[in-house]
């Protein structure tokens, strides 16, 4: 039979299985690159298969869930609330790290692969990011309400429907927000969500312009 206390141990021990294997995956990536080829490209490998592992394995978990398997989810995956700041720097830097490297690259054979690399790198943490934010507004939802744990959720965000919202639901809203800096179908009733709603915006034009300037020197070293 299984008992909250068994879901709340296994959504627990799935957020830092996620973790640690994506960032085990991540070493052996980049170090096996970093010895056959270079450190530059070690980082880089590195970084994609860390994040690459925790993008599918994340979305492999939360991607079909229903409303509430998507609430159990929320409100007991801790590891992955204290640990989203941080992911979503080290992706940010990781994002910057690669466009240095595209705009460093030399004018060797090599500078084809380098740009490629960079580009990757830049869409995978685009996309871990905006997935960070997918799961935290899902647990800002779904957080305590005035009337405690045994009450209605906290809310926050208007889905216009009576079905409380799936991971579906929380990504729609993330990925708005990363694409368009800003929200559209959904109203916001909550000063906390507002607050992360800004920094997401921040962050994504902060990418996006990452994005873009790593296209254009892919198209340029293409060009010569």
């Amino acid at each position: 039979m299984t008992t909250p206390m068994t879901r709340r141990r296994r959504f627990r021990i799935s957020s830092v299985a996620r973790l640690v294997v994506s960032g085990l995956v991540g070493l052996v990536a980049g170090g096996v690159v970093g010895l056959l080829v270079d450190a530059p490209y070690g980082v880089l490998a590195g970084w994609m298969g860390a994040a690459g592992t925790f993008l599918i394995w994340t979305w492999l978990l939360v991607g079909r869930m229903d409303a509430d398997r998507t609430r159990r989810h929320a409100r007991y995956d801790d590891a992955g609330r204290r640990v989203t700041d941080a992911v979503v720097l080290v992706a940010a830097v990781a994002s910057l790290g690669a466009v240095a490297l595209l705009l460093t690259a030399s004018s060797s054979g090599s500078k084809v692969l380098q740009a490629l690399l960079s580009v990757v790198s830049v869409a995978v943490s685009w996309f871990a990011v905006h997935t960070i934010f997918t799961l935290r507004y899902g647990g800002l939802w779904y957080g305590d309400g005035p009337h405690g744990p045994d009450g209605p959720p906290a809310g926050g965000i208007g889905f216009n429907e009576d079905d409380p919202p799936r991971y579906a639901d929380f990504a729609y809203f993330a990925f708005t927000v990363g694409m368009t800096f800003q929200v559209s179908d959904t109203d916001i009733s909550r000063t906390d969500i507002r607050a992360l709603v800004l920094r997401h915006a921040l962050l994504s034009y902060l990418l996006g312009a990452v994005v873009v300037a790593a296209t254009i020197n892919l198209v340029s070293g293409l060009a010569h």
